[in-house]
Order: structure tokens, then C-alpha cells, then sequence
């Protein structure tokens, strides 16, 4: 059987160094905002090739934050693609926002930037973009618009570490960025962890004291914040797996080269385009009978995902949110989209497995 994901097989040639790195943190006596810590943040705002990153307790913490730090009038609306995880959806209305879904384009999942004017109204504020599956969003069109209107860009780069467009990092395009490190992410801590980067320091600043209860000296608070702290263990394996992930985004390409070279084109699959490298957290494609060809290629030794089976806008806890609405190119993808094993666990052999149980399917 060729697993989905298996995140001991993922982590076992790491297990050393994070033997050697947790004795090290134990040792320390410092485990909530210490050197490791410290030492991550300097790391990844580098790798992103922003100013400032900000250590926090989840992805979703890291996009809760990232509005409130910016203090829009509540109810302020929000643009965010349509076919988005529920977490990014989630974020806007947890930080007492409105979140105005925004159809993708339906060959890169990512938001249109046609799409994104049509949606801007005068109470907008924000445009939350998400790099679903590995690959940016078209950022320099998407950059312009919001510049054009006076509009604030969040990144939701949980999927996204390492990739580019126009050779430019994901984290570093918008105004701020948020970052998930959930297990099965290219960067995966070994827990929930995230971090927030951006390349302004009075932003950076406040989020340092939003994240730890509105705090910057223990037990004064200059602001209403959360206890959203990035945990010394969990930094002090992200450093780890952080000099690692130029080699785990090559070798997920790799894999999708394989997919993308070989299998049918029955099957809708992911765009190449070269100015995007693309690190395929996610190789997702699509086919009109989803369900019977997973069921298919389970039968056939072979586990696979839907990212993501139901849209947000037909969620029961989000539906009287937007009044039974209707947008047909999410609904079409969310009822067609099928992940198939693209792990750095993954052998070439256990792709070319799976390519020839589907084109067998076809």
C-alpha cells in the first residue's frame, strides 16, 4: 500500500538532529520564547527574504494576528478566494471581519485578479491571498490592484514555503504574511506551530506583543493579544527541517515532474509555467468521476486526499454567512479534486506506481 503521507517515514532521516536539538532545548531550562526561538525567526525571515518574522502557536493564529495588528473597523470586508481551506475563512471572521469569497482561476486555484476587482467595494480593506498547493498566486497583478485602491495584501503562505514567482519568495510580496508549519507542510514542525513575516517594523513590533497577551514586559499589556506563542521545541525542529527544505521542495518537484510527464490527459493537472517555482505541498489534479477513481485506486494499493471536499460557502457553520451563494468554478474543483502521494517520503518507483494505476483507471 502506498500511503498518502507517513510522518515517521517523513522525519526518520532527521531523527538524529532532532535527538541532538532537543537534549540541547531540555538542557536549557528555556522553553517559551528563548534562543530557539530567537534563532528560527532570524532564519526563516531570511530564507523568505523579508525584515521581520514573528514566532506563533499555529497557521491559524498567525492570520487571526496578522488582521488584528492592522485594527480595521470591524466589519471591514476582506477578499479571500472561494476554494480556500476553511482556516482562511475562519481568520476574517475570528478577527470580527467579513469575509467576501472571491472566485479562483480554474486552472491555478489561486485568486483572479479580474475576479478581485469585481469584488472591491468601498468597505474593503484587505485582500487575503492564498497559495493553495504550493504554487504563489500572480502577485505583481494582484500588488498593483491593491496599491490602486489603497488596499492592505495578507498572505496565506501555510502551503507555500520556498516557492516563487518572478523569482520573489512567498512571505515576502505582501504587506505581512502568514505561515503554517502544520507536520505535513514542506517546512512540518513536529506540532502545531506558525510565524508571521513582514518587512514592516512598527507591524513586527506589535505583533511581538499581540502574541504574547498584548505584552512586551511580563505582566504590563499595552494591548488586548493572545497567548499564541511559538514553542521552543517545536522552533528547535523547524531549524532543523528549515536547512533541509531547498532539498525536500527538489525532490516534491521531482515527483510532480513524473506525475506531470506521464500521466493521462484525462486527468486535469496542475499548470507549468516557469515563472512560478512551484513546490507542490499539494499535486492535486482533477477528473469528472473523483469518487470512483479514488475508490479505484485505493482498491489498488493506493491512499489519496481531497483538498478540499466541501467549499466553504456550503459548510453548515458558514452558510448563513453567505445566503446560499452560489460560485460554480469552486464547486466544480471542490467536487473534482483529488491529491495523490507527493511526500518526501515518496519514492520515484511508488509515483510510478500510482501513474500506472490511474492511466489504468482511464
Amino acid at each position: 500500500m502506498i500511503d498518502y503521507e507517513n510522518l515517521k517515514k517523513l522525519n526518520e532521516p532527521f531523527f538524529q538532529e532532532y535527538q541532538s536539538a532537543f537534549q540541547r532545548t531540555l538542557e536549557s531550562g528555556w522553553y517559551i520564547l528563548g534562543k530557539e526561538v530567537e534563532t528560527f525567526e532570524q532564519d526563516y525571515a531570511r530564507y523568505c527574504g523579508s525584515q521581520h518574522c514573528i514566532g506563533v502557536a499555529s497557521g491559524l493564529d498567525a492570520l487571526i494576528l496578522a488582521l488584528d495588528a492592522y485594527e480595521f473597523p470591524a466589519q471591514s470586508e476582506v477578499l479571500v478566494p472561494s476554494n480556500t481551506y476553511i482556516a482562511t475563512v475562519l481568520a476574517i471572521i475570528k478577527a470580527g471581519l467579513k469575509p467576501v469569497l472571491v472566485e479562483p482561476n480554474p486552472h491555478t486555484y489561486t485568486l483572479s485578479a479580474e475576479e478581485i476587482k469585481k469584488a472591491i467595494t468601498s468597505k474593503t480593506r484587505a485582500i487575503m491571498v492564498v497559495h493553495l498547493y504550493g504554487k504563489l498566486c500572480q502577485m505583481d497583478q494582484i500588488m498593483d490592484i491593491a496599491q490602486s485602491h489603497g488596499l492592505k495584501v495578507i498572505e496565506d503562505g501555510a502551503q507555500s514555503h520556498g516557492a516563487t514567482f518572478l523569482g520573489k519568495k512567498s512571505g515576502n510580496w505582501g504587506d505581512v504574511a502568514a505561515h503554517s508549519f502544520y507536520p505535513t507542510k514542506n517546512l512540518g514542525a513536529l506540532g502545531d506551530a506558525g510565524a508571521i513575516t513582514t518587512n514592516d517594523a512598527d507591524l513586527a513590533e506589535r505583533l511581538r506583543y499581540l502574541r504574547n497577551y498584548g505584552s512586551k514586559i511580563k505582566y504590563y499589556n499595552d494591548y488586548i493579544g493572545l497567548n499564541s506563542r511559538l514553542d521552543e521545541l517545536q522552533a528547535c525542529f523547524l531549524r532543523i527541517k528549515l536547512a533541509h527544505l531547498d532539498t525536500i521542495n527538489t525532490h516534491k518537484r521531482q515527483l510532480a515532474t513524473i506525475y506531470q510527464n506521464t500521466l493521462s490527459d484525462s486527468f486535469v493537472k496542475p499548470v507549468f509555467d516557469p515563472a512560478f517555482y512551484d513546490v507542490f505541498h499539494i499535486y492535486a489534479i482533477r477528473h469528472k468521476e473523483r469518487d470512483r477513481l479514488r475508490q479505484y485506486l485505493l482498491e489498488n494499493g493506493v491512499k489519496t486526499e481531497i483538498h478540499y471536499p466541501v467549499a466553504p460557502h456550503q459548510q453548515k457553520a458558514y452558510t448563513p454567512l453567505f445566503q446560499s451563494a452560489s460560485y460554480p468554478i469552486s464547486e466544480e474543483i471542490h467536487q473534482t479534486v483529488l491529491s495523490l502521494p507527493i511526500s518526501f517520503c515518496h519514492t520515484t518507483a511508488d509515483v510510478e506506481q500510482v501513474v500506472k494505476v490511474m492511466n489504468s483507471f482511464v
